[in-house]
């Protein structure tokens, strides 16, 4: 029998929106966010205007190793293109999907070949089982997704948030595929761990406590989700304003905003609660000296409040040679917010891979 939701375990849901919609990345305020969106607002149709998602590929499927199917999209490349067998792989982070890179798809398309794909229970991918919610079974679902889909030839990879977690994850399994493989890391709003240290923006000492509380009373209004899906909240202006105050720096649209919204009200309630411990739980600093033989991008935006751009700087501490860059007056959700700037820096990675690429096969040849 699921536990009685009490009025104070409803009051620190709603607390949890009120903390922040933390949209690309923590589950603190997304099911709240879920309630205000199922009552009207912002909803997935408005992101049309700016034509989020509806960039599409060659649809596919590829099956982790515990049997969860992934949904994969592949972008592929001219034949005699420059580079062709470069294959560029993103990883979205949490309560998005592989839209949430829409800007940077079209900035890459016909330079490389792409893959995109949904993150277990997150997007189209199959909904998996609550224990393999973990960071580390990201890291194997992105191993499963290279073996499949780009088994041989350079690789370069792109993860925001908890896809920045994710290709760690695969770094510490998986080694060998970085000093023979991989050619170039770029590392967006995220961290090597500690999240659970931080205060999301919140007054000193709040955000420890909130942080301690959020696991259990997200796994409670999980267990009770048709209540959750029956909320109203009384404005739905509310839950638009708190994602562009925490997923956002100073300068979103109104559209960027409601994408975000849109796709954190489509990940299903008991995805967003049961990731939470694992993002938490989250340390992968010892596998970052894997990065040092490769070339690595750490972005970050000024005002995120996810992952402070502190996290960012102990990833470039720890990785001699790293490119470190801070985007100003943007959040977490700084691809969306900030694009023109973040791709500047991503295809001026591609191009130090490509360079690379070149280097070794002339090398090699020698």
């Amino acid at each position: 029998m699921s536990p009685e939701v009490t009025p104070a375990v409803r009051m620190a849901g709603r607390g949890l929106l009120a903390a922040g919609a933390l949209a690309a990345g923590a589950a603190l305020g997304a099911i709240a966010e879920r309630s205000l969106l199922r009552g009207g607002g912002a909803h997935a149709s408005d992101a049309t205007e700016a034509d989020f998602g509806s960039l599409r590929g060659e649809q596919m499927v590829v099956v982790a190793d515990d049997g969860i199917e992934l949904h994969v999209e592949v972008d592929e490349v001219a034949d005699d293109a420059k580079d062709g067998n470069l294959t560029v792989i993103f990883c979205h982070g949490y309560a998005l999907n592989l839209d949430s890179w829409h800007f940077q798809r079209q900035a890459f398309r016909g330079r490389a070949r792409l893959v995109f794909y949904d993150q277990r229970s997150h997007g189209r991918s199959q909904h998996a089982d609550f224990d393999s919610h973990q960071v580390d079974q990201l890291g194997s679902d992105l191993g499963s997704v290279i073996d499949a889909i780009a088994p041989t030839g350079p690789l370069m990879l792109v993860g925001h948030s908890m896809g920045g977690m994710t290709i760690m994850a695969l770094a510490a399994q998986r080694p060998e595929i970085f000093s023979e493989r991989v050619f170039g890391v770029a590392l967006v709003a995220t961290t090597a761990g500690g999240l659970a240290s931080g205060e999301l923006g919140l007054p000193p000492g709040l955000g420890t406590v909130f942080h301690r509380i959020a696991p259990s009373v997200a796994a409670a209004l999980a267990r009770r989700k048709g209540l959750v899906e029956r909320t109203r909240w009384s404005s739905s202006d509310l839950g638009l304003l708190l994602t562009r105050l925490y997923s956002f720096g100073s300068t979103a649209t109104e559209q960027s905003s409601r994408f975000v919204a849109s796709m954190v009200s489509s990940t299903p309630i008991e995805t967003v609660a049961e990731f939470l411990p694992a993002l938490q739980e989250h340390d992968k600093r010892e596998a970052l000296a894997v990065f040092e033989n490769v070339e690595l991008l750490v972005i970050v935006g000024d005002t995120d409040r996810l992952t402070p751009k502190e996290q960012s700087a102990e990833i470039v501490r720890r990785v001699p040679g790293a490119e470190y860059v801070v985007i100003p007056d943007s959040g977490h959700m700084l691809t969306l917010e900030k694009p023109e700037e973040v791709n500047a820096h991503l295809i001026s990675l591609l191009e130090r891979v490509q360079r690379d690429i070149a280097d070794d096969a002339t090398n090699g040849a020698a």
